[in-house]
């Protein structure tokens, strides 16, 4: 277990790799930021917990492949400039490793694994903040057959894999491959709009983590039994849920409602009707969860305290999921005013 001090240097030169990679004025420096921000990576992800070594191993050896074929691929381009077919396939090279570094369908294989060995602070980590570099180089070099093969797959494979999910780690990450199809949509449209949609998907799965991380719940049936004393807390949670699949009028769908209006102008309608179904799937296993807890109460198995409910960090939460839940009214209400 690291002490506080090497988490800070790390969690440091991780935020520097980043901000190396998407200010770099050349292939190769984007390469080095990508390069600072795995190898900073891997000591936070070796905790104390029991599959933490594993995913490390699993990150290390995808990231590294994506990082070698990312590099090979840059040379070739730098090296020939004449040949126009050779410097597509090397575009569609890059690309490709980069949507293997993000996590995106195709090449998203090894996130799910990943994410169930982690500490929910490291998962948060990997699904907001280890995106940023990747996304941002993807944009500059957008490969349109590659983009919206990504788009499909993405969508289908997000909303399908969480189908069977009992961990909430695989769950999250099986959303967080769905939200990507819809980045890389929005991206595909124009810049701003990716960047406004991973804002508030970042805010959105922050404050899902943050209650998760604070009880400690990895499974579906510990939610059951978390909320018996609390059911305000349940609804709230649950509305957290329901955001970020995207269902209105919750904040999680003022992005979407961006990407449709956008992709509508743009006449992409039969891709957009493909992720609107598939987020209505993404939904359907939200809902069932939801319906579940509801429904069930379980009087024995209640392992927690009430004080829990009076902390800080609940008072936060709340704060979080306040805005979550009717950010989409408060929104609007700014609008009409302004």
């Amino acid at each position: 277990m690291l002490n506080n001090s090497s988490k800070i240097m790390f969690l440091s030169i991780l935020i520097m790799g980043t901000l190396i990679s998407i200010s770099a004025n050349s292939w190769l420096g984007a390469w080095m930021g990508l390069e600072i921000n795995l190898l900073s990576f891997i000591p936070l992800m070796s905790d104390n917990k029991l599959m933490s070594s594993e995913s490390s191993l699993k990150y290390f050896l995808t990231q590294a492949l994506a990082s070698s074929v990312l590099l090979f691929s840059i040379i070739l381009f730098l090296l020939n400039n004449s040949n126009k077919i050779f410097n597509y396939l090397m575009e569609m090279m890059i690309m490709s490793s980069l949507l293997l570094k993000s996590g995106s369908a195709p090449f998203h294989f090894w996130f799910p694994n990943v994410m169930e060995g982690l500490s929910w602070m490291n998962s948060l980590i990997l699904m907001t903040w280890q995106k940023i570099a990747p996304l941002m180089l993807i944009s500059y070099i957008i490969n349109k057959p590659l983009i919206i093969i990504s788009i499909v797959l993405s969508s289908l494979i997000g909303a399908l894999g969480g189908l069977n999910q009992t961990s909430l780690h695989k769950l999250m990450a099986y959303s967080s491959i769905n939200h990507l199809g819809w980045m890389l949509a929005a991206m595909y449209m124009s810049n701003t709009l990716w960047m406004t949609y991973f804002m508030f998907y970042s805010f959105l799965t922050f404050t899902m983590i943050f209650l998760f991380n604070m009880f400690k719940i990895s499974y579906i049936n510990q939610l059951f039994s978390l909320f018996f004393y609390s059911k305000t807390m349940k609804f709230f949670l649950f509305f957290n849920l329901l955001s970020l699949g995207g269902l209105p009028p919750f904040l999680g769908f003022f992005p979407k409602l961006m990407v449709i209006q956008e992709m509508t102008n743009n006449n992409q309608l039969m891709l957009l009707t493909f992720m609107v179904l598939m987020t209505l799937i993404t939904l359907y296993f939200y809902i069932r969860l939801t319906y579940s807890a509801f429904m069930l109460n379980y009087y024995e198995n209640i392992w927690l305290n009430n004080s829990n409910f009076k902390s800080m960090n609940m008072k936060i939460f709340m704060i979080f999921s306040f805005v979550s839940s009717f950010g989409l009214f408060l929104i609007s209400s700014l609008y009409f005013l302004f």
